[in-house]
């Protein structure tokens, strides 16, 4: 759909820090708090290296992203690269769906994830679900009401709980120091491994499979790239910057927690760092911990329903979904149609789907093969000529990236079958969209997109 002149267009107010800030937020939170005990059930006391590797794996799927969206610098992220590499409405609208149900089901699981931790931490004794459930709902309503106000609220809600679920890691790897420092943990069980009865190549990949989610978020921030102060130039540093310095926090937080804990303890429970806190500092008040994790939550269910709004934004207007979903708010500058839409699929997310590893490793799942795609479209995209100066990866880096998460994507690493099952059902829900999106556009006598007759 062409844009017109007197159209409200996104504002543009992401300077470096916020995006530097934003990445970071998107990346930390759930997934480094959660699955730390997980990834040691896996390796045993190489923890830290499934997420190194992970790392490797995300890395060298930014520089592709990095690539096409200093090249393409809109919103609609993985879709708009897809569909102009291909040219195939179905596997746009499929890659879409993905990305956009990937980040609203994050979304849903942590608002049941901070449901549960503010029930604890103010010690509110609710019978059975349904009162988690509700404060999960009146979550997703207030996280809809900043995304409404606006990206630079929205971004500064960010700022303040990236902080603090960054100051919450810190912590980790300060009591880790603190106990290298007084000889009060076992750091040779770092390079200990304990593959089980797998090989110890197998154990390390299922154990890199199930890291990745701590590692996916970077991917978001494209979808922000209208509203970011000359993206063509702060992308490439603060992507890659955010990345490495996550990177960096994960193998120091991996590594004090494998010191302090045992990996056979530090599996058993569901609050990993918690566990490391109580060995390493008993004299830390745990209470505040367990309100460090719940903000940590927060942000990336707050981060997810950004990145969720604003692809179904930008997938509109490339006339993907109704192009009543790429309408902007005259007042607030802010797409305020996609926001009521991803906010009532969260809160039936919220209502109807729980298991945070379940749908974690589905994430995952779905995110890895958006990844292969987007890594096969920065090459096929090489033929296509902008007239800006855009950032150009190495051309071997999108060969490995896409080889390496297909890799992670294929049976082989033993991830559970329940992963692909989930994921098969939400790309089924996704075909059934494409068909009657399909089918109303061919009624209404349109052509089913009008993006081949468009140039950025």
């Amino acid at each position: 759909m062409a844009e017109t002149t007197d159209s409200p267009q996104l504002v543009r107010v992401l300077g470096p820090g916020l995006l530097l800030l934003f990445v970071i937020g998107d990346i930390l939170g759930t997934g480094i708090y959660a699955l730390t005990g997980e990834v040691a059930n896996e390796v045993g006391g190489v923890v830290w290296l499934p997420f190194l590797l992970a790392f490797a794996v995300a890395t060298v799927t930014a520089f592709s992203y990095l690539e096409l969206v200093t090249k393409y610098p809109r919103a609609a992220g993985a879709a708009l690269y897809t569909h102009k590499a291909f040219g195939v409405h179905f596997l746009t609208f499929l890659v879409a769906f993905a990305v956009m149900s990937s980040g609203i089901t994050s979304a849903a699981t942590a608002a049941r994830a901070f449901a549960a931790n503010f029930a604890e931490a103010f010690g509110l004794d609710l019978a059975g679900t349904v009162g988690i459930t509700a404060i999960a709902l009146v979550f997703v309503l207030v996280l809809a009401v900043i995304n409404f106000r606006g990206v630079g609220e929205s971004v500064k809600t960010n700022v303040v709980l990236t902080m603090v679920e960054l100051g919450g890691l810190l912590i980790i790897v300060a009591i880790g120091m603190w106990a290298l420092g007084f000889g009060g943990g076992d750091f040779s069980r770092v390079v200990e491994i304990d593959p089980g009865d797998r090989s110890v190549f197998s154990a390390v990949v299922a154990g890199t499979a199930l890291a990745f989610f701590a590692m996916v978020g970077f991917e978001d921030s494209v979808n922000m790239a209208e509203e970011c102060k000359e993206p063509t130039r702060i992308f490439p540093r603060m992507l890659l910057l955010g990345l490495g310095l996550a990177a960096l926090v994960y193998v120091l937080v991996s590594i004090t927690a494998i010191a302090l804990v045992p990996p056979d303890e530090l599996g058993a429970g569901e609050t990993p760092l918690l566990r490391v806190v109580e060995v390493g500092a008993p004299a830390f008040p745990v209470g505040i911990f367990a309100f460090v994790t719940m903000f940590a939550v927060a942000n990336t269910a707050l981060i997810n329903m950004l990145m969720a709004s604003r692809l179904v934004y930008g997938i509109a207007r490339e006339d993907v979904l109704p192009t009543v979903l790429g309408r902007v708010h005259p007042t607030r500058r802010t797409p305020y149609v996609a926001i009521v839409f991803t906010t009532l699929l969260a809160v039936g997310l919220v209502v109807f789907v729980g298991g945070v590893p379940e749908l974690g490793g589905t994430t995952a799942l779905l995110l890895l093969g958006v990844f292969a795609i987007v890594n096969v479209a920065a090459l096929v995209l090489r033929r296509d000529h902008v007239e800006h100066r855009h950032f150009r990866a190495p051309t071997i880096l999108p060969v490995l990236g896409a080889a390496s998460c297909l890799f992670l994507v294929l049976p082989w690493v033993d991830r559970p079958a329940t992963q692909y099952r989930t994921a098969g059902v939400l790309l089924g829900i996704g075909v059934v969209l494409w068909l009657v999106t399909r089918f109303a556009g061919r009624r209404d006598g349109r052509p089913a997109s009008t993006t081949d007759r468009e140039e950025s």
